[in-house]
């Protein structure tokens, strides 16, 4: 009996111990959010951002679009595949009426990926919202043009293209084009919209981002 009890102890620990060598993507990160949602409920029926860290770092989302019951729940370099992972955690159970998605610039930097590749993760991504939320308004932002991944941006504007062809056949569905609006008139980058490791957005890049993508959020009381 001793031996049973040590050997299950010592598979207990090999598990924690591998597990913990092997975690998803991210996985502290969602633990600590839904930790923070034990302490303080967040709001009923939202419009969720979810996605990468352009979501992530957008401070003032939830002030910005405060008559909107806002709630962020980015995830600091995510990929597509990241947030289809998590939508268990990130988006089913807030019961959002609508989502606001930003993510797939990471994608790009993997050399292997294709704009084809973004966008079949783009379209799982898509799939798996609709299999629990089929009516849901889904409001998708297009890949930004930064500065620092200036070498993928003839991916990008290729993964733009697809993503937008394919959810223009989908209900409830729109895609916020921010690419060109992040450039000059003559199609140049502009880094005065970025932070020091022009990437991530200063206020000027996000108060854009809020122009292009304000229009199309449901009020509180909207079905």
């Amino acid at each position: 009996m001793k031996k049973y009890f040590l050997a299950l102890i010592l598979f207990q620990l090999f598990f924690i111990g591998s597990f913990a060598q092997n975690k998803p993507n991210f996985w502290d990160d969602v633990q600590t959010i839904k930790n923070y949602d034990k302490m303080f409920k967040p709001p009923v029926n939202p419009v969720l951002f979810i996605g990468s860290s352009s979501i992530r770092k957008w401070d003032d989302l939830t002030q910005v679009f405060a008559k909107y019951n806002a709630l962020n729940r980015g995830i600091g370099g995510a990929v597509t595949n990241d947030i289809t992972f998590y939508l268990n955690d990130l988006v089913f159970p807030y019961q959002p009426r609508q989502i606001v998605i930003y993510v797939g610039e990471n994608d790009l930097t993997d050399e292997k990926t294709t704009a084809d590749s973004v966008l079949n993760r783009t379209v799982r991504l898509y799939q798996g919202i609709r299999a629990k939320l089929p009516e849901v308004p889904i409001v998708y932002i297009s890949i930004k043009p930064s500065p620092s991944r200036a070498r993928f941006q003839e991916k990008a504007v290729a993964s733009n293209l697809l993503i937008k062809k394919f959810l223009a056949g989908e209900k409830n569905t729109v895609f916020v084009n921010v690419f060109p609006l992040m450039l000059t008139k003559d199609g140049k980058l502009r880094p005065e919209l970025f932070v020091g490791d022009m990437l991530h957005m200063n206020a000027t890049g996000y108060a854009i981002w809020r122009k292009a993508v304000e229009p199309y959020l449901l009020k509180m009381n909207n079905k």
